[in-house]
């Protein structure tokens, strides 16, 4: 389904955007790679097969008024978009008591208004065509709560309801509503995690360090894609069965959350 499908990644530069970015590479779909690092952008364009079908669109995530200006022309050059996978995002670590207004902002703006704006700017050619897959890559985080990741976790929540609305909407429009939810997978997630005054904390974290490997977690996202699912959990260990323990062990999960310290 993938060869000659134009697929766009936003957070392509790193973690699981450049890994899926890699895989569906191979399978030969045409690939739009966004992220704020051009540098970065180019250099995983240049290392993936077909370099020169694949094309670059550097953006901000937290710039979501002014993607809403330009993405139109944007997409206008590009063409039909058959896939969107809203990847990019940042992460938090910090209590709330200590963590800025602006941090919490921020996160809002990277994590939920930006895919909002991606989605506006795709949807309609989408369905003027009656086809198209749109992504969301939220979080476990989206579905449970955790120490030190009230903004990242209010943000991922915010995307997983807007995904199950957006899926409601769109259910006989032909367009297939996808919302990923990974827990701790090998990236830097942790590094770029924002401390309390909303700073890269630029340092590593076990539950991550020890996560699932971004590879497998890409075969599996893409495997979704093709399955036509809903939504999916994706991790090994607590970070995957979180979810299960707080629907069916609410007071349980919560006593264990309590008791959990890593950041």
């Amino acid at each position: 389904m993938w060869q000659d499908k134009r697929v766009w990644i936003t957070g392509a530069s790193s973690g699981i955007g450049e890994a899926l970015a890699k895989a569906l590479a191979q399978k030969k779909a045409n690939l739009v790679l966004s992220a704020r690092n051009r540098e970065a952008l180019k250099a995983l364009k240049e290392r993936l097969p077909r370099s020169t079908q694949h094309q670059m669109v550097p953006l901000d995530l937290s710039q979501s008024e002014q993607l809403l200006t330009t993405l139109p022309s944007i997409l206008q050059e590009l063409g039909k978009i058959d896939v969107v996978i809203n990847n990019g995002g940042v992460s938090q670590r910090g209590l709330f008591v200590d963590t800025t207004f602006s941090a919490y902002r921020q996160l809002m703006e990277v994590n939920y208004f930006g895919t909002i704006a991606i989605i506006k700017a795709v949807l309609p050619q989408m369905m003027a065509n009656r086809q198209g897959t749109i992504v969301a890559i939220s979080s476990v985080a989206g579905k449970v709560g955790s120490k030190y990741r009230s903004g990242y976790s209010a943000s991922k929540f915010a995307v997983v309801g807007f995904m199950d609305c957006l899926r409601a909407e769109l259910a006989d429009s032909g367009v297939h509503c996808l919302t990923i939810c990974p827990g701790s997978i090998k990236t830097k997630i942790a590094h770029n995690s924002l401390n309390e005054q909303g700073v890269a904390q630029n340092k590593p974290e076990h539950s991550i360090e020890n996560g699932m490997d971004v590879d497998q977690c890409a075969r599996l996202i893409i495997r979704a894609i093709e399955k036509r699912k809903d939504e999916i959990v994706i991790g090994k260990g607590l970070s995957y069965w979180a979810p299960t323990i707080k629907r069916f062990f609410p007071s349980l999960f919560n006593r264990i959350t309590a008791k959990v310290h890593y950041r």
